[in-house]
């Protein structure tokens, strides 16, 4: 595809900082990756272990991505190269996705196991709320994981339409066990538990922030204006563009051709530059900060909150 001088002017030095920002989230995860191996306490040890591979995985697959840029409904690629293959970043992006909502899923039940005073057990919906929807999440970005490969594979929009909606849904679902979370976090305000709640009590803020604002993006703008209704229209063509693909020659493709280009319009102009810009650094940030592991300082709340 032919690039414009203004491409090239905003391209290069717009990949060269994100690839250069990844650097850097490399290094401190796999800084972070090492001191797991030194935590005296097997529990914590475990836990630490656990989230802090899974943030490897994820950090590693984001510089990746932010080096080959990828588009998968029309096979965009920053490099001609089969390293840039549409069908190979999607195979790491499930990992990668798994492994984010993991964290998340994983610190809020961690949170639940060290502040069981959070379940309201006399209340069956705020117990199911409080325990089940981390696990809701993760179900929910595994199943879009499904659409979403599929969707690389045969051009069907309506399965990217479909993933997105999982995506938000996952997200959705645990805003009431966030809320509800926050709200007793903050009773404990004025007591000894307050400090010791501090690295907890950030994880929710932070994961809170995260789901509302993706919650509203999703549901105010990404699905209704720009995912239903170009799966809808592509439906609508008599001949579909990019035309359907199945079978084994589908998988081919998807996997071995690229289409290499710096045209940043091509791209989708600034609306992807934000998000993918968005998703390969603060995202990035979020997972670094996720893989610290938060948890109560000490081992039971009800001692400190005198």
């Amino acid at each position: 595809m032919p690039t414009t001088d203004t491409t090239w002017t905003w391209a290069w030095p717009w990949w060269g900082t994100l690839v250069a920002i990844n650097v850097i989230n490399v290094i401190i995860c796999i800084a972070l990756f090492v001191r797991s191996k030194k935590d005296k306490n097997p529990a914590d040890a475990n836990y630490l272990m656990m989230m802090r591979t899974m943030g490897l995985i994820f950090v590693a697959v984001a510089f990746y991505r932010s080096v080959f840029v990828s588009s998968y409904l029309r096979q965009l690629a920053w490099i001609d190269s089969v390293l840039n293959s549409s069908l190979l970043i999607r195979g790491f992006a499930i990992f990668a996705e798994l492994c984010f909502v993991g964290l998340i899923a994983k610190g809020l039940l961690r949170m639940n196991d060290d502040i069981p005073e959070l379940i309201n057990k006399q209340n069956g919906l705020q117990t199911f709320l409080q325990t089940k929807t981390p696990i809701i999440l993760f179900a929910c970005i595994f199943i879009a994981n499904i659409f979403a490969t599929a969707a690389t594979i045969t051009k069907i929009d309506l399965l990217f339409a479909l993933e997105e909606t999982f995506w938000g849904i996952g997200f959705v679902s645990i805003l009431p066990m966030l809320i509800m979370s926050l709200r007793k976090l903050f009773t404990y305000r004025n007591t000894a538990a307050w400090d010791n709640t501090r690295q907890i009590r950030i994880m929710v803020i932070v994961i809170t922030i995260f789901s509302l604002g993706y919650s509203l993006f999703e549901l105010g703008f990404n699905l209704p204006i720009v995912y239903w209704p170009e799966a809808i229209a592509q439906l609508q063509m008599l001949n579909p563009d990019p035309s359907f693909r199945f079978g084994f020659q589908a998988i081919r493709d998807a996997f071995l051709i690229v289409h290499e280009t710096k045209d940043l319009a091509a791209w989708g102009g600034m609306g992807f530059v934000v998000w993918h810009t968005g998703y390969f650094s603060i995202c990035v940030w979020m997972v670094l900060f996720l893989m610290t592991g938060p948890r109560l300082s000490h081992v039971a709340i009800a001692d400190t909150k005198k």
